[in-house]
């Protein structure tokens, strides 16, 4: 798989850059509008060609797929100029910044025939993995209720436009409440119908909230509280499912990295539940190039952006109104 990188993004060089290579992937193009930059970060990682202009990319017909990382607002155009040009798109999430324009994205990719993916890590960690399994078997019974901490502090080289620009895509809801979403669908197999939601701005930054908590009504009755904040130093993050049968914690396990602890306790007692300890972003590559092979499906596609997307506006605007708010899946 040949690659063009649209984003000179910290998580490209410390993730996706090397899931890429060791999925068999070749870099060969660096899109960005700080040709200073690029040319630095282009040379750290050994990316022989680089652009101001994606359509060099997409003209290059030894390109087979791009990786969108670049900042919120600009993925709507860049990944629907790269589904015309009949290139495969891993995008980061969120897709867009209207659940209208990601939905766009999706019916574009279908009817170009490419795979289009969102970049959401944490359905392809084995600790997530065994959860969801331990759920889908009926261990713990009817899931009652979930709870999700994440609740970090924003590193300063991350900060930026993330706690600065509203126009950017910024703000902790679009950053982390929208992986929540993802991660209790993936565990879940149901799409959150309402939501309550409060959220401040501490003084990280300038325009955009810093911190959230809301609570997501389910479908089958089963309420989810979620905390999501960038200014939280000390806090440990995790998921919870409490059910009729038991209970699972996973600690620590809201991360790119393949550690923490899950714990699943029944009325048989307390057990650690052991899990494959993959890399993240490899495993999300992997399943990437197997749906561009025509051997399955992205680990979370198009379709799963629109729905994280989706709850991610609708906390928003819960905390804005103060209302209780459902969540509008198809934009």
């Amino acid at each position: 798989m040949r690659w063009g990188l649209v984003g000179a993004s910290t998580i490209a060089a410390e993730h996706m850059i090397n899931a890429l290579r060791t999925n068999a992937g070749e870099i060969v193009w660096l899109v960005s509008g700080n040709q200073a930059h690029a040319s630095i970060y282009a040379s750290q990682h050994e990316i022989p060609k680089i652009s101001e202009n994606l359509g060099d990319v997409l003209a290059d017909n030894s390109v087979d797929a791009v990786y969108i990382s670049s900042t919120n607002e600009k993925h709507l155009p860049q990944a629907m100029a790269a589904i015309a040009a009949c290139k495969h798109v891993l995008c980061e999430k969120p897709l867009a910044m209207s659940v209208a324009d990601a939905r766009a994205m999706v019916s574009a990719a279908a009817g170009q025939g490419v795979v289009f993916a969102t970049n959401h890590h944490l359905r392809n960690a084995g600790s997530h993995i065994a959860i969801r399994d331990i759920i889908r078997a009926g261990t713990i019974g009817k899931v009652l209720s979930a709870r999700v901490h994440h609740a970090v502090y924003l590193p300063a080289h991350l900060q930026g436009w993330r706690i600065n620009s509203a126009a950017a895509g910024g703000g902790v809801i679009a950053d982390i409440t929208v992986h929540d979403a993802d991660t209790i669908r993936f565990h879940l197999g149901e799409d959150p119908a309402e939501v309550i939601a409060t959220s401040t701005k501490s003084g990280l930054g300038t325009s955009v909230e810093d911190s959230v908590m809301s609570i997501w009504s389910m479908p089958s009755g089963a309420q989810v509280m979620a905390h999501d904040s960038f200014t939280h130093h000390f806090a440990s993050n995790g998921i919870e499912f409490h059910g009729t049968e038991g209970s699972i914690f996973g600690r620590g396990i809201m991360t790119q990295q393949p550690v923490g602890e899950v714990e699943l306790v029944t009325q048989s007692g307390r057990r650690t539940v052991p899990y494959s300890q993959h890399t993240l972003y490899g495993e999300a590559v992997k399943r990437f190039n197997a749906a561009v092979s025509g051997q399955g499906h992205p680990a979370a596609s198009g379709e799963d952006g629109v729905r994280s997307l989706a709850l991610a506006v609708a906390v928003e605007k819960a905390a804005a109104t103060g209302l209780r708010t459902p969540v509008e899946y198809e934009g």
